[in-house]
């Protein structure tokens, strides 16, 4: 089971109920395709886009982490592509911690 990340923008324009149907639904779809999804989903609330999508300004963010196999995170771009509510997506497959090193210190290393 490999370790991936779902960033979800839901249009500003939704309640609150129908987001939280929303996100059930992704949730819904991870565990569907064989995924389990992680405990620390992260709300960022809404932000302001970087440019307009759909004529809107604004969008809700959410972060959630789940396990699957490989095929799990194309099954569920697919789904997330006809979404209604779903404004943007993107999943993810995080470097480990250990491996990761900030650029910042891959420079310093290389100059001494």
């Amino acid at each position: 089971m490999n370790k991936y990340e779902v960033c979800v923008v839901l249009s500003a324009k939704l309640e609150d109920e129908e987001r939280t149907a929303a996100l059930e639904k992704i949730k819904g779809y991870i565990t569907r395709f064989g995924g389990t999804v992680g405990e620390n989903i992260q709300e960022w609330g809404k932000k302001r886009l970087a440019y307009e999508i759909q004529h809107m300004k604004e969008g809700f963010y959410y972060f959630i982490p789940f396990t699957g196999d490989s095929t799990t995170p194309n099954e569920l771009e697919s789904r997330l592509r006809i979404m209604e509510p779903v404004i943007r997506y993107l999943v993810v497959k995080p470097e480990a911690e250990t491996e990761a090193v900030a650029p910042e210190a891959a420079a310093e290393e290389k100059a001494e």
